[in-house]
């Protein structure tokens, strides 16, 4: 005999029904449910999500869901998670006022053109199109300037892709936004010659000691090897934090908290 949750999941076309809101939630009002996680259900249509009025936290990741029509009432919908799904449009996020947090890593997004609805989304400040941990993306990201424009449809937006693009801490993006701008130009121009002639910016050798006599630059010169040795040794302890915690997401089993 099939599980009740077996059911949900290929009956009625995998639609969201109010059964399948209350058992899960333990709610018997569909306009008292805060918080939704319905992940990895096998979901098709949304069904009756839209009466969940008061909803501020949503997750439908990992799911075959198409059409998003349903979401337009939800009003007061905080964080929404997308992701994984086989969305093209998100049309009707544009009445979800109160969004702040969109995850649509891993959909069918084409083009920046499909953002441009949720350009009026004033509280809009992180976006996700790509997740390179679970190697999710959206066709649109193919083209390297996808995260320019973002920023110039969604003007709200300071996080693209859980990188801070504008506000404190933006800095370097910006200044590698500039440099890449003005590579191409002089690249363009020819300006610029291309790999092959690209000489170090340093000549080799330059941070080795210098011969002196002057015992204060004898100081000088020990005192700055004992600090590159040390940026030496963190920066070595940054890599194996880095690579332990990359293993450990490439082997970490889907957990039961909301993942935005």
């Amino acid at each position: 005999m099939e599980s009740r949750n077996s059911k949900e999941q290929t009956g009625d076309n995998a639609r969201i029904t109010s059964e399948m809101l209350k058992s899960r939630t333990g709610k018997f009002d569909l306009e008292s449910i805060l918080f939704l996680k319905l992940r990895g259900l096998g979901l098709q249509e949304l069904g009756c999500i839209g009466e969940c009025l008061n909803l501020e936290r949503l997750d439908l990741s990992n799911n075959h869901i198409t059409h998003l029509a349903p979401l337009s009432s939800l009003k007061l919908m905080v964080a929404l998670n997308l992701s994984c799904n086989r969305i093209s449009s998100l049309e009707p996020l544009a009445s979800c006022d109160s969004l702040q947090v969109l995850n649509v890593a891993g959909n069918l997004l084409c083009s920046a053109d499909s953002l441009h609805c949720l350009k009026g989304l004033r509280r809009l400040e992180s976006i996700r199109l790509r997740d390179p941990v679970y190697n999710l993306g959206n066709p649109l990201c193919a083209n390297a300037s996808y995260r320019h424009a973002v920023l110039d449809t969604i003007p709200s937006v300071r996080v693209i892709d859980g990188e801070r693009v504008t506000g404190c801490g933006s800095d370097l993006y910006h200044l590698c936004k500039d440099i890449d701008s003005s590579l191409k130009r002089s690249i363009s121009s020819g300006a610029v010659e291309l790999a092959g002639s690209i000489k170090p910016w340093l000549e080799e050798g330059y941070w080795d000691l210098k011969p002196t006599h002057s015992s204060i630059m004898k100081e000088t010169y020990k005192q700055f090897n004992d600090v590159l040795r040390e940026c030496k040794e963190l920066s070595k302890r940054a890599d194996d934090a880095i690579a332990q915690a990359e293993r450990a997401l490439s082997i970490r089993n889907d957990t039961n908290s909301y993942v935005f």
